[in-house]
């Protein structure tokens, strides 16, 4: 699930906050190959699991569907994994490496959100594992709507050339092609810069992310 996400010849396209079954449902006939499902309930992105429960079973096999979650993952992520919600566990939070672990040792792909100024330094998993790395948030956890410094980024693959790397962080239409080219991520994690509102989708910069990543 997670390896076919990130083994396209061009880098693969993530829209996070999703709430509506006609956004995930547009998202999947464009081609867009991932969303996120934000269940941290501070977020304004927010979806609860029942929620979900309506979305999530019309889009099965369409789309990858990420659930994000902030110090929440457990036990909630292993039910909605069970349930066939979601198929990758995010973690944007203070999880551990011991969280990691509890869900690759039950066969969960799971993508590992961090700082771009606190990157691990811990010998990463090598498989069903992926590193999204996203622009400082301090304790507000989820996306700031800002850049940051590609080359920490850019450097850190270069340093584990076998962990693939999605990148995050104030991305849209406009700086996308420039990110791609500096940072040569697996793939592109996008909510705010894909959006008319919050966890409301606009298509024509959806659409204009997807030509951008193809060429």
């Amino acid at each position: 699930m997670l390896s076919s996400f990130l083994s396209h010849q061009s880098p693969s396209l993530k829209i996070c906050g999703v709430t509506t079954l006609s956004d995930a449902q547009q998202l999947a006939s464009l081609g867009v190959q991932a969303l996120g499902f934000n269940f941290w309930p501070p977020s304004k992105r927010h979806l609860s699991p029942e929620a979900a429960s309506e979305i999530s079973p019309k889009i099965a096999n369409q789309i990858l569907r990420v659930g994000v979650f902030v110090n929440n993952s457990r036990p909630l992520a292993l039910e909605l994994f069970n349930d066939k919600l979601i198929d990758v566990v995010q973690l944007h939070g203070d999880e551990t490496l011991d969280d990691i672990t509890h869900f690759l040792d039950q066969n969960i792909p799971v993508i590992r959100a961090v700082s771009a100024t606190n990157l691990p330094d811990y010998q990463l998993p090598t498989k069903n594992f992926a590193l999204l790395i996203d622009t400082p948030a301090g304790k507000d956890y989820g996306g700031t709507g800002e850049t940051f410094d590609w080359s920490l980024a850019s450097n850190f693959i270069k340093q584990n050339p076998t962990t693939p790397v999605i990148l995050a962080g104030g991305l849209n239409p406009t700086n996308a092609a420039e990110a791609l080219h500096a940072v040569h991520p697996a793939a592109l994690d996008i909510a705010s810069g894909a959006e008319l509102s919050p966890g409301h989708k606009d298509f024509n910069k959806v659409q204009s992310l997807l030509t951008t990543l193809t060429h």
